[in-house]
């Protein structure tokens, strides 16, 4: 019986070639939208959940400022940390290590260009070494890393070696920072979520700045056996102790990797939720499309209707009728949607691999897909449901007449 229905619409959507085509257009529009979009954000979380996994969940980042909450106002603290919070940090239970780093924004020059940029000092004795070559900013694609010694020698960031200047910067090759001459002995290796760092020796950093105390943030790397989120805890707990500040108004933060990965995921989830709202406008707009279409059906086939009444059609086999001929204009609508929207995906992952240098892998779930086709057949129905109840209505006689 179904089937006999699905070959009624389908005769009266080829015989309306033209009608039939503009009205898949919103649906279409809708659907490839929907099916894009989730498809890389899904991509997108996957890429970030991936990198962190290689960086590790047991890292942390312990930064100065953060936001004081006093009655009727919100300001800004820029405050900073010296060495007795370094030490206040490392005598939190289950912290393997804690790196302190310096960081400045300062002026590069090669060659005859000149650049504002921020590189950072890292610790170079033979201990924090050890740590330090395993965490992902101080990896190096070419060359080496500062090393215990070394003195005005800098590891450049992708960025600034190869994106910043006319002509790019290679290993062996001498800058001026802050118009001290420096040897670049490496290139820092790029990560796609928390990118590379320009980095100096920490000694050299606080004698070109004449900073011998400040830090900047601390990265803390923990023990295996240790959970993060209760390390970060007892970190802002000692930090409160060392800088003598109440809970909710500390000039610090401790972020967890975990954190991190949350916040990147709540963004996309807001940025997704926005622009799937703007694709439901032409899901709506497909919907009045197809309501549109099959009203004019109606008025088309009203004899059609009249005779199938004739011959013993109830009202239920009418409506179902034309319902299930707008659901397929829907259906219709949405294959070819969730075809586009591969496309475009895969047109987002080749430009952001090849632009961008970013690994992106759209996801097409089977949810997703089912999901896309399902949806598109309901609103179809949907849409049809008013014009086929009119369907319905129609009286025999009064139908033949017409």
């Amino acid at each position: 019986m179904i089937t006999d229905y699905a070959r009624i619409a389908f005769r009266s959507i080829s015989h309306r070639k033209l009608r039939s085509w503009l009205t898949l257009i919103g649906i279409l529009i809708g659907i490839t939208a929907v099916v894009a979009l989730i498809s890389i954000s899904v991509g997108m979380q996957n890429a970030i959940q991936s990198e962190f996994e290689e960086i590790g969940s047991n890292r942390i980042i312990v930064a100065p400022g953060g936001y004081f909450f006093g009655p009727g106002s919100t300001s800004y603290s820029t405050a900073t940390f010296d060495n007795s919070d370094l030490k206040a940090v490392r005598n939190v239970r289950g912290i393997d290590a804690a790196v302190p780093i310096l960081s400045k924004t300062i002026r590069l020059k090669f060659k005859d260009q000149e650049v504002s940029t921020q590189i950072m000092g890292g610790p170079t004795d033979t201990e924090t070494l050890k740590i330090t070559r395993k965490m992902d900013v101080f990896q190096v694609a070419e060359g080496r890393n500062i090393d215990t010694g070394d003195g005005y020698a800098i590891t450049l960031s992708q960025d600034i070696a190869y994106d910043t200047f006319e002509r790019d910067i290679r290993v062996g090759n001498n800058i001026k920072i802050n118009d001290i001459d420096f040897k670049v002995i490496g290139i820092g290796k790029k990560a796609h979520i928390v990118g590379s760092m320009s980095i100096i020796p920490l000694d050299t950093a606080r004698e070109i700045f004449d900073e011998p105390d400040e830090i900047s943030n601390i990265f803390v790397i923990i023990k295996e056996t240790f959970t993060p989120t209760e390390v970060a805890e007892d970190i802002k707990k000692e930090l409160r102790k060392e800088r003598n500040v109440k809970e909710g108004e500390e000039d610090f933060y401790v972020q967890t990797a975990q954190q991190v990965i949350d916040t990147f995921t709540q963004i996309l989830a807001a940025i997704q939720a926005v622009l799937i709202g703007i694709a439901a406008i032409s899901l709506l707009v497909g919907g009045v499309g197809i309501m549109n279409t099959m009203f004019t059906s109606i008025v088309e086939r009203t004899k059609e209707i009249g005779i199938m009444k004739s011959v013993g059609a109830t009202n239920n086999v009418i409506a179902l009728l034309f319902m299930i001929e707008s659901g397929i204009l829907g259906l219709l609508g949405g294959l070819l949607g969730i075809a586009l929207g591969f496309v475009l995906a895969k047109t987002a992952q080749y430009l952001a691999d090849v632009i961008g240098g970013i690994t992106l892998v759209p996801e097409f779930s089977f949810a997703l897909i089912f999901g896309a086709m399902a949806f598109s057949f309901f609103i179809g129905m949907l849409a049809g449901l008013l014009p086929a109840l009119q369907a319905a209505k129609l009286q025999p006689v009064e139908a033949l007449r017409k």
